[in-house]
């Protein structure tokens, strides 16, 4: 086994694996995989994508060296952000709303994160708004996930490549859960740029479905449904849209673990949900791929 220069490196060479404890469990006609894109800090595939895209950042001459990075986010991007900025040296202005918890923001700021607070009532919008205001005070570079293309670049040049290496492009369907957009849009570019009849499938709660014009609100799908379309979602590379009840994804993550000892997040619960819904409506879809983008840990 090589020497690793990085642990991030070990992020960037996630597994394909046959799900076939769950397949054979629900008579799936067909094969059905699972890319694991977790790992890291987060237990999700936020701790690769934070560090790759300050990377690209950097890359592209966006970035400088100790330049203060500025993102508007409190969940798991933000912690695995905090993390990567500490490690290559920029200081993090993570900019929120003053409803989230004190433990959070206590957390955020023991990773090494400046923490800055807007009032709610304004929502993301508010949130935006001190993320500019620290830009234009501190001159730093506003990472900005949600409508960065580095982020679907880095599944351009990450992601999908790998799902595309592992299966030999012997795929009918792509099954992934949209959050920030990045990882369907830059999958599905990739994908469909080397395979043209693989078919790119969305999932998004039922309980908040913005990608279908329909209502949105609270669902308990944590990394999935931000409850707008982000600028990085690409809709002309998706060919269907899957709507999972929070109950359903969280009932299949652990089903997962039962059937092939895989701890998926409920995000994953909903990916795979989706899947076998797919499968079973369309039995010529008998190769599917479901990204599976979080680890839950059991104790």
């Amino acid at each position: 086994m090589d020497v690793l220069n990085s642990y991030y490196e070990t992020l960037y060479q996630r597994p394909v694996v046959r799900l076939s404890g769950y397949a054979a469990k629900y008579n799936l006609p067909g094969t059905l995989y699972g890319y694991l894109a977790y790992g890291g800090a987060t237990g999700s595939a936020k701790d690769a994508l934070a560090e790759g895209m300050l990377a690209l950042a950097s890359e592209r001459g966006e970035l400088s060296p100790g330049q203060t990075v500025v993102e508007a986010s409190s969940g798991s991007f933000a912690v695995a952000l905090a993390i990567a900025c500490s490690r290559s040296h920029h200081p993090l202005i993570l900019c929120m709303p003053a409803t989230v918890p004190t433990e959070r923001q206590k957390y955020l700021s023991q990773l090494g994160a400046k923490i800055v607070l807007s009032n709610y009532v304004y929502g993301r919008k508010g949130v935006e708004k001190r993320a500019m205001e620290a830009v234009n005070k501190t001159g730093g570079y506003y990472l900005n996930y949600f409508a960065n293309d580095l982020n679907p670049e880095f599944h351009r040049r990450v992601t999908g490549p790998a799902i595309v290496r592992a299966t030999d492009g012997q795929l009918d369907a792509i099954v992934v859960g949209v959050g920030s957009g990045g990882t369907v849009t830059g999958v599905g570019e990739y994908a469909k740029a080397w395979l043209p009849d693989v078919k790119i499938i969305a999932v998004e709660p039922y309980e908040s479905q913005a990608l279908s014009g329909g209502y949105t609100g609270h669902h308990n799908i944590p990394g999935l449904g931000a409850g707008f379309v982000p600028e990085n979602y690409n809709p002309y590379i998706v060919d269907s849209i899957i709507a999972v009840p929070s109950s359903h994804a969280n009932a299949t993550a652990r089903e997962l673990l039962y059937t092939d000892a895989i701890p998926a997040s409920p995000s994953g619960g909903a990916v795979l949900m989706a899947a076998r819904q797919l499968m079973t409506d369309r039995p010529e879809f008998s190769r599917v791929l479901c990204v599976i983008a979080g680890k839950t840990v059991y104790e």
